[in-house]
């Protein structure tokens, strides 16, 4: 924001104001007859504020600095909205939720201010997702595919690997030289350092942008987070480029936005939080999707309790999204990674951008999953099984293997096919599941690395129509896999 000084202000509107109470964050101001909702304010000390409501004698202003104003003091309106800056060089920085930088780079020189808080798109400018977005993560491409343009919430208990899979995908979708957006709202200071660090480490960050407020910021600037991430996000969508837009986490923005309308002496509802709770993030959400020019998939963040997802937030961002993918604490307790539950997690709109071939692949997978855990939950009882329960079984526990990887371990949509096809046709039946490993990093290395495999492998993939069709070719052409294992050892 490019805001004047108070003096300015009060020669150009000559409308002046006096701070009748301040609480915390807010500060109730009497005497500016003609200002509106969302107004910037300034006082005479030079800090900022937000007009959060209007009454006939009192203006309640939300503060956007850490100063407690005095009793008396002085403000003027500015006749200008809370904006964002937009533009080529906001790219690679970490900025907070005003537009200041907060990398220690340069200011900036060149930019658009456009306005935070705007109403969503309407329907004349969207259309139907078109392409899938790639994660790098096995279990995400295969069983719970994504969308550009979609709004997939992903929700779980603290400390069960969320962020290291919103990285992910953030890395892969960088790499493809999509536009990659972080919101932090409200973390430690020096999670929002980290995150700095990894993107200028992987080397992406000439295409991904930061916009943080820590824990110990203003709960107005907390508040403010993900309006300027998306407005930023919907510049480049305006200029025909698909956006990945993460938004960490909206469970921190409902409870600050809670402590602001008690504060303000709203009447509560269900869980303390306001009457309004649904409508300010379903406006919000409803900003990203899939449009006539570019596209924002969005991805905002929840935190569960003890794996509870009944939760009234929880409940409320899965109704305004496109389905959610859950990380179980037990999956993770477990030693999955990444520890994401196929079965409660959803995509509504995913699989309408997968070709024949991967709905098939979908289809079988999510079928083969449910046996294989209904199987595994019988062997707890001491059953015996027989010869097919034993293969499906053996079979599972290689797909565990398979779904299991580190952040570092990107794997390509294809290249995942062509490995679950073929464990599929048991072409790694006698190999032990510490060796597996390490002969599936090696197809994924020739695969990234040898041009002639690679196009063998995706003109299969692209000209087979099911599953069965390209793991009964492995099965007759079992040479194509162990073949180049033996290659990648040389």
């Amino acid at each position: 924001m490019k805001i004047k000084d108070f003096d300015y202000y009060l020669d150009k509107i000559g409308e002046i104001g006096f701070v009748e109470e301040s609480v915390y964050c807010l500060t109730y101001i009497s005497g500016l007859p003609n200002i509106h909702l969302g107004e910037v304010v300034i006082f005479e000390s030079g800090d900022l504020g937000y007009t959060l409501s209007l009454n006939r004698d009192q203006v309640l202003v939300l503060l956007l600095t850490e100063t407690r104003i005095k009793v008396g003091s002085k403000a003027v309106r500015t006749g200008e909205n809370i904006k964002a800056p937009v533009g080529n060089e906001v790219l690679g920085r970490l900025i907070d939720p005003l537009g200041r930088v907060k990398d220690y780079g340069k200011p900036f020189l060149s930019f658009e201010l456009k306005p935070v808080d705007v109403s969503p798109p309407n329907i004349t400018q969207r259309k139907q997702v078109e392409k899938p977005l790639e994660t790098g993560v096995t279990i995400v491409d295969l069983v719970i595919p994504l969308a550009k343009g979609q709004r997939e919430l992903v929700i779980g208990d603290r400390k069960t690997g969320k962020t290291e899979f919103l990285l992910h995908t953030l890395l892969t979708q960088a790499l493809k030289g999509t536009v990659c957006i972080y919101a932090v709202i409200g973390q430690k200071q020096i999670d929002i350092n980290k995150l700095y660090e990894f993107f200028e480490a992987k080397g992406i960050r000439k295409n991904t942008l930061i916009v943080a407020s820590s824990s110990s910021d203003p709960a107005g600037q907390i508040f403010l987070t993900p309006y300027t991430a998306m407005t930023i996000a919907e510049f480049y969508k305006d200029k025909g480029m698909d956006v990945l837009l993460i938004l960490d986490d909206m469970t921190t923005h409902a409870r600050m936005y809670r402590e602001i309308s008690l504060l303000a002496k709203r009447f509560p509802g269900r869980a303390s939080y306001p009457g309004d709770i649904f409508y300010i993030h379903a406006k919000l959400i409803e900003r990203a999707g899939n449009f006539n020019k570019g596209s924002i998939t969005c991805l905002p963040v929840a935190e569960a309790i003890l794996g509870d997802l009944s939760g009234y937030l929880q409940t409320n961002l899965m109704a305004m999204t496109d389905g959610h993918i859950f990380f179980d604490t037990d999956f993770f307790n477990q030693g999955k990674r990444p520890a994401i539950n196929p079965f409660l997690s959803v995509t509504r709109v995913g699989h309408q951008v997968q070709s024949m071939l991967q709905k098939d692949i979908s289809r079988e997978l999510s079928s083969f999953l449910v046996g294989y855990e209904r199987m595994k939950q019988f062997l707890h009882f001491g059953a015996e099984v027989g010869d097919t329960a034993r293969r499906t079984l053996a079979l599972g526990a290689k797909i565990d293997v398979f779904f299991n990887q580190s952040i570092n371990a990107s794997i390509p949509l294809n290249a995942n096919i062509f490995i679950l096809s073929a464990l599929w046709s048991g072409v790694w039946n006698e190999t032990d599941e510490i060796r597996l490993r390490q002969e599936m990093e090696q197809v994924v290395l020739v695969y990234q690395t040898d041009d002639t495999f690679k196009k063998q492998i995706d003109d299969l993939l692209n000209s087979a129509k099911t599953f069965s069709e390209v793991v009964n070719y492995l099965r007759r052409n079992t040479e194509l896999i162990t073949g180049k294992i033996v290659r990648s050892k040389v």
